[in-house]
């Protein structure tokens, strides 16, 4: 590979991992793999067991590397490093905020970093460190982590959302997680709840995401506030922000969080038509909005829906947090193991 662009290796983080739900016994009964989340800012990669995280190491920034090879090769590094120190480990998963073909490895795009385009993922982590290797869309690893040890754990069929700065979604049917054609399925973000809606990144109109993403909700704060004679800077809105004054019992910010569940509740009734779940799992920045969000949201859902699709229907706030993620990504790696077994 091209090292021109090579920058320091980073090194592994020996603090102590993020508390887990699972002993260390029941967690040594599972197969021991590398996570590696790819987030906007950094690459987050640490040594999973089941749920139980053992240990991560100090996310790289992505900004440091202007190439797509130099960043696999730290990413590379830290697995190598990790392969002296854990020597059980069989696997790498890694979920990433963009477009993949699960099956042949490849990174469609990685929309928050330069030069990722078409990028043969597995093929380089197996050359560079000789373990097989998994690759998923971010969303779909969370989603997969909920369903096997969270919120999800036990039910057949399920919608997981995760809300921050867009919407991602991933979906199991009959205990499989639907992949598409070109494993792009399941982006209920980019669908629509408006056909004369605003205009989407991919000529679509009235997408979810561009309604009640993080960005999204600042503006509509701000615009809201400002209609009833308060200013407030944009970098003071925030949804976390806009829980707080909710909790305080503020009226208008109680009412723009219920705007805020409509929109989500027809994307959801939507989804819930197509795949008929057990459970809807939401997780993100803008699903800390606690009751402000869901007590509307369940409502809303159900009051939309025919008795079959809402009777056992529950929603529900995700167990795990920004780690979701890097647990999902690595049993996905270790269960595609398994099957090829």
């Amino acid at each position: 590979m091209n090292n021109n662009n090579f920058v320091s290796m980073p090194t592994l983080d020996h603090s102590s991992p993020p508390p887990s739900d699972q002993s260390t016994d029941q967690a040594s009964d599972q197969p021991t793999a590398i996570g590696i989340d790819f987030g906007g800012t950094s690459v987050k990669i640490g040594v999973v067991q089941g749920q139980q995280i053992l240990e991560l190491a100090t996310p790289i920034p992505t900004e440091a590397y202007s190439a797509p090879e130099p960043l696999i090769e730290a990413i590379a590094s830290v697995i190598n490093d990790y392969k002296e120190k854990y020597p059980d480990i069989v696997a790498v998963g890694g979920g990433v905020p963009g477009f993949v073909h699960a099956q042949k490895g490849i990174i469609y795009e990685l929309p928050n970093v330069n030069g990722w385009l078409n990028i043969e993922f597995n093929d380089t982590i197996e050359e560079l460190t000789s373990l097989p290797c998994a690759i998923d869309n971010d969303a779909n690893a969370m989603a997969y982590a909920e369903w096997k040890y969270g919120a999800g754990k036990g039910k057949q069929h399920l919608i997981c959302i995760t809300l921050g700065t867009g919407l991602g979604a991933g979906i199991i049917s009959s205990n499989r997680l639907i992949q598409g054609s070109n494993s792009s399925a399941a982006e209920l973000g980019q669908t629509s709840i408006d056909y004369q809606g605003k205009s989407g990144k991919y000529n679509n109109t009235g997408a979810i995401e561009d309604y009640i993403g993080n960005r999204q909700i600042a503006q509509y704060m701000q615009q809201s506030y400002r209609e009833q004679g308060e200013e407030i800077h944009i970098n003071d809105c925030s949804p976390a922000a806009l829980s707080a004054l909710a909790d305080n019992g503020d009226a208008l910010a109680i009412s723009i969080w219920e705007n805020i569940a409509e929109k989500l509740a027809c994307t959801i009734v939507n989804a819930c038509w197509l795949f008929n779940p057990e459970a809807v799992v939401i997780g993100g920045g803008v699903s800390k909005a606690g009751k402000h969000i869901f007590d509307p949201l369940e409502k809303l859902v159900k009051h939309q829906l025919a008795a079959p699709f809402h009777q056992e229907l529950s929603i529900l706030p995700a167990h795990f947090g920004n780690h979701a993620g890097l647990i999902g990504a690595a049993n996905i790696a270790t269960d595609a193991l398994k099957e090829k077994a």
